[in-house]
């Protein structure tokens, strides 16, 4: 299957790291979200991290300058989709917006499309579901941020072909992505482990064990984590890993039952960078 051009759905800091990925590597890149002010936001980041690409000698001037030709940006969902020969959806962690994106998915898009979801915990059975394809439905979890974390962790669900499968592997690897590839189960490999790291981070904060600082100090020398659980999800957003938690929790059990720390952070608003708040503040918000 030849592809040349991916339709990114959501246009959050997941979204645009793809997007910048897809169109760095050469590839016709569309990133599509129903708000105008999001896509700005977008173009706004792709394109910083191109010129940061550039400075760093990550990638040269005409590498950038084909990736700028490469991306459009668009709130139609049935127009982008029509174009699109593969599709990876990057919208917010919840049932109800994964199912109506993916039921338009399958309307918009020609039957032979793979379309894969950029879930770190949600099942891709139950997302192909939503579908007449299931058999080209598939997780293709991106790690943030995009431009600078090598792996893609690619989870098959119930109905996933091998060819769907090979196909993924060869667009991750064509972005410069390492992949691995494994059977659905929740939160996969890498959001169980880093969930459970973070949640108990919260509950030792709460205990009094040590500061946000010394915790993450921690982790990371003693370790050999490169961020801390604390940075981590402010970058990631507390409210994304808040998430995160209650479904492995309704699914794996009373290990994963989120902090409580963690619930009144969410509740105050305190979601991390983008926000300008969560365990840490940031100035530059």
């Amino acid at each position: 299957m030849n592809i040349k051009h991916i339709l990114v759905v959501g246009s959050g800091i997941m979204g645009s790291g793809i997007a910048y990925a897809g169109a760095v590597a050469g590839f016709q890149t569309t990133i599509c979200d129903i708000q105008e002010e999001s896509l700005n936001k977008a173009k706004s980041y792709i394109e910083g991290m191109l010129n940061k690409g550039v400075k760093k000698e990550k990638i040269t001037v005409e590498q950038k300058d084909v990736a700028i030709k490469n991306l459009y940006y668009t709130t139609d969902l049935k127009l982008a989709a029509a174009k699109a020969d593969f599709v990876i959806e990057a919208v917010p962690e919840v049932k109800s917006i994964k199912q109506q994106v993916f039921e338009q998915l399958d309307e918009y898009t020609d039957k032979d499309v793979i379309l894969a979801t950029n879930t770190s915990t949600m099942s891709p059975t139950e997302i192909g579901s939503y579908t007449k394809r299931p058999e080209k439905v598939i997780a293709m979890h991106f790690f943030n941020p995009v431009p600078l974390m090598r792996l893609v962790e690619i989870a098959r669900g119930l109905e996933t072909s091998d060819e769907t499968a090979e196909v993924v592997k060869s667009v991750a690897t064509e972005m410069g992505k390492e992949t691995v590839l494994i059977n659905e189960f929740p939160g996969f490999v890498t959001s169980r482990i880093s969930s459970m790291v973070g949640n108990e981070a919260f509950n030792m904060l709460m205990e009094g064990v040590g500061t946000p600082e010394e915790i993450d100090k921690a982790i990371e020398l003693g370790l050999n984590y490169p961020m801390g659980p604390f940075k981590l999800g402010d970058l990631v957003g507390l409210d994304t890993r808040l998430n995160n938690l209650e479904y492995l929790h309704s699914t794996l059990g009373e290990r994963f039952r989120p902090s409580p720390l963690l619930v009144k952070y969410v509740k105050a608003g305190r979601l991390g960078r983008k926000t300008g708040r969560g365990v840490y503040d940031y100035d530059d918000h």
